[in-house]
């Protein structure tokens, strides 16, 4: 069995970063800002809380956590697309009320939008990258492979499907109305799951030398658990994410490096005025 080990790789991108973080400091006086949005109580959603604010700190990077009612969102966003000391805005996902998630998301200042969420984002969305980046430092050949995502959430399925599909690959997405998921699965060569179900993929679905992407969280028996059951674990013929350090440490990275990018912006926007001054 081989293992994509993201927290490796997450060691390498972390100290790329901390360095422009300091150069944006020493030589733009900017200090990298995150601001969190939060309305419901949640273990996974506490444990991301933790690692974000604990990884933006590494870097020099501060974030802000703003617990809220849901019915306060519109007007602290108002506030937060105008604070120059913002330079990323995340509303943490689930909401209470899904319904109005869109609209809430659309609202983000578009050069704050580091989750990119809103139709109009700057940015491409943190987990997608982090795969991307993932099967990228383990050199997994993506041409000519049948590429299967599981679950087309707004999160993950659906923008990593836009990015693989417009880089001409061969994607395929299975969701709950796929039909014998078992046998879709056992014909991909890479299996990205993102559903948050617990154990949805197993040892006998998957093919000899499939890669598998465990992208999916949940909570069971106040555990933080994926969407691959444990068995898959005793097969030595495939190449796969372990249960934790795999895609989790990159999506951090790739979400705080949108955070950097935004605070660039900043930079060359300053630099843009100053010229046609």
């Amino acid at each position: 069995m081989k293992i994509l080990n993201g927290k490796e790789l997450a060691e390498f991108i972390a100290e790329r970063q901390a360095h422009q973080v300091r150069a944006l400091v020493q030589a733009h006086d900017i200090q990298p800002k995150l601001a969190i949005i939060v309305t419901i109580d949640n273990p996974v959603i506490d444990l991301y809380m933790r690692l974000k604010t604990k990884y933006g700190a590494e870097l020099g990077i501060e974030v802000e956590i703003h617990r809220v009612a849901q019915m306060e969102v519109p007007e602290l966003i108002e506030q937060l697309n105008v604070d120059e000391t913002i330079h990323g805005i995340i509303i943490q996902l689930p909401l209470e009320d899904t319904s109005q998630t869109d609209d809430l998301c659309n609202l983000v200042d578009a050069n704050k939008d580091v989750d990119a969420l809103g139709v109009n984002a700057s940015f491409d969305p943190a987990t997608p990258m982090a795969i991307m980046w993932l099967l990228a430092g383990y050199n997994i050949e993506l041409r000519g492979k049948h590429i299967l995502l599981v679950g087309k959430g707004k999160l993950v399925g659906a923008p990593l499907e836009r990015m693989l599909a417009s880089s001409g690959l061969d994607v395929e997405v299975a969701d709950r109305s796929t039909k014998n998921l078992a046998k879709v699965v056992n014909e991909a060569d890479i299996i990205i799951t993102a559903t948050g179900s617990p154990a949805i993929l197993y040892a006998e679905m998957l093919k000899s030398g499939a890669v598998v992407v465990d992208a999916g969280v949940a909570s069971e028996d106040g555990k933080t658990v994926g969407d691959v059951a444990p068995d898959v674990f005793t097969r030595d013929d495939l190449t796969i994410t372990p249960v934790k350090g795999g895609v989790g440490p990159l999506t951090v990275c790739a979400l705080f490096d949108n955070v950097i990018r935004a605070a660039r912006l900043v930079v060359d926007q300053r630099e843009a005025t100053a010229t046609d001054a």
